[in-house]
């Protein structure tokens, strides 16, 4: 394996050779080699002759430069972008941290049992050099405001040790140029529900006289980057086939409302292609014999077996629904299969109808989500990965020629459909903002009823279809 240590410097011509050579010595596990990945923000002290020396000694470090002076964010950015490691380690350029603390900090990620790990200066580490009262304080206080609007606990949020998977990482869009980024990759890892873990680390921490850089304005911005991100689900550098599912996660009263309508239909064991984050997977799993959760999505995989890692009757498996040799081994083997908003972005939707047939029972039940109305296909599907919107009679006759029997069709939501067309067809939107997804999710009491007036079709139907 390899560990690609991520080196942001500025301005450290004092201590940075010193510093490397102690990162280039640090012991690791064994099988895992390291690459030194340093990006100079722009350094004005002679720190930049010295990095270019040491990388034409060292073959393990590959060495970049900015134009201009952007951050601490902004650098850890860049070197993110170049890692060719399995793993990426933070490491300041400075002296404040023990790079001998890597085995510790690798453990959790090399046990299989994390995603990320913070190394904590505040848990019972070696040793940690007393500094000002209020400077301690005040990383406190932010550790407890990311807390409480990240919904998870860890005891030092700005921590710079930081060890992440690098398929993770690279996965998450980092918009801090300074010292932001710490927040911003913690709230986003809580929202994407990574594994963290936290081991105690040692701390040398520097005063201002010895060159330490982050100061008071930095701890506003902190509290900014919190509340930002709190309110914005900025999660994924490509949104791209995810689009729907990060708004699904914004409406809980919808998902209930769906799941409520699944339910009744359902058998003891169940089939569901296309899972995601397990939004449903998770509300329609329990008490089951058997419950597959299918995805192609590395991410949405990566998701789902974290999920269920201790969840016995649940079972995730890779399914690419565009292959129909992917469901062979299920052949007969489910009561029920489910696709929720899933049709919509394959290619040949007629593949996986074919799949899902051959992996139910005689007479099982597919329960099918899909968008409707092609007259109202616009900016907001397309910028979600939908290729298409269905029209119901197109879809059923698609079904009977799948080998199914439609049983039964629910409009869902003909409320939202006029709302859809403006965003889609008016204003050329790209997205669905979280308030008007809250607004419409805590109203449902109001627009459920409508359903059954309102003379239109839904924004989506559940068809209920049975195998012939």
């Amino acid at each position: 394996m390899l560990l690609s240590i991520l080196i942001p410097v500025y301005n450290e011509r004092t201590v940075v050779e010193r510093s490397l050579q102690q990162v280039m010595d640090a012991p690791l596990p064994t099988g895992v080699d390291r690459e030194l990945v340093i990006v100079d923000d722009c350094s004005t002290d002679g720190t930049w002759s010295i990095l270019e020396v040491l990388a034409a000694e060292h073959s393990s470090i590959r060495l970049f430069r900015h134009a201009i002076n952007q951050g601490k964010g902004a650098a850890v950015r860049t070197a993110i972008s170049k890692a060719q490691g399995d793993f990426c380690l933070i490491q300041d350029a400075d002296l404040e941290y023990d790079p001998n603390e890597y085995p510790a900090l690798l453990k959790p990620l090399l046990a299989g049992h994390a995603d990320a790990v913070f190394g904590s200066r505040y848990m019972s580490g070696e040793a940690r050099r007393v500094l000002p009262y209020w400077h301690t304080k005040i990383n406190q206080f932010l550790t407890w405001t990311s807390n409480v609007f990240s919904n998870i606990h860890v005891t030092d949020m700005e921590t710079c040790y930081k060890v992440f998977r690098t398929d993770l990482l690279k996965s998450i869009p980092i918009r801090s140029n300074r010292f932001g980024f710490e927040p911003e990759i913690t709230m986003k890892c809580a929202k994407r529900q990574l594994r963290i873990y936290e081991v105690p680390i040692s701390y040398h921490g520097r005063t201002y006289e010895e060159g330490k850089k982050i100061g008071w304005k930095d701890g506003l911005q902190a509290l900014g980057v919190i509340l930002k991100y709190w309110l914005i689900d900025d999660l994924y550098a490509e949104t791209r086939r995810r689009g729907a599912l990060i708004n699904l996660t914004r409406t809980p009263g919808y998902i209930n409302w769906i799941s409520s309508l699944l339910r009744p239909h359902l058998g003891d064991t169940i089939l569901e292609i296309g899972a995601g984050f397990g939004t449903f997977s998770g509300r329609l799993m329990g008490r089951r014999l058997r419950y597959v959760a299918a995805e192609s999505d590395p991410l949405h995989l990566h998701a789902l077996r974290n999920r269920f890692l201790r969840t016995p009757n649940v079972n995730v498996v890779e399914l690419d629904p565009t292959v129909q040799a992917a469901f062979e081994p299920f052949e007969a083997g489910f009561d029920s299969a489910i696709a929720i908003n899933v049709l919509e972005g394959l290619p040949q939707p007629e593949t996986a109808l074919a799949g899902l047939r051959h992996a139910l029972k005689p007479g099982g039940l597919l329960l099918l989500l899909a968008p409707q109305g092609p007259g109202i296909f616009g900016t907001v599907d397309q910028a979600m990965g939908q290729l298409r919107r269905f029209d119901q009679r197109a879809l059923e006759a698609q079904l009977k020629s799948a080998g199914f029997t439609v049983e039964r069709v629910v409009q869902i939501n003909k409320s939202g459909k006029p709302a859809w067309w403006l965003a889609s067809k008016v204003f050329k939107r790209t997205s669905l903002s979280k308030f008007p997804l809250k607004i419409f999710d805590k109203n449902l009491w109001l627009w459920r009823p409508l359903d059954r007036v309102l003379p239109w079709h839904g924004l989506s139907m559940l068809i209920v279809a049975r195998k012939s």
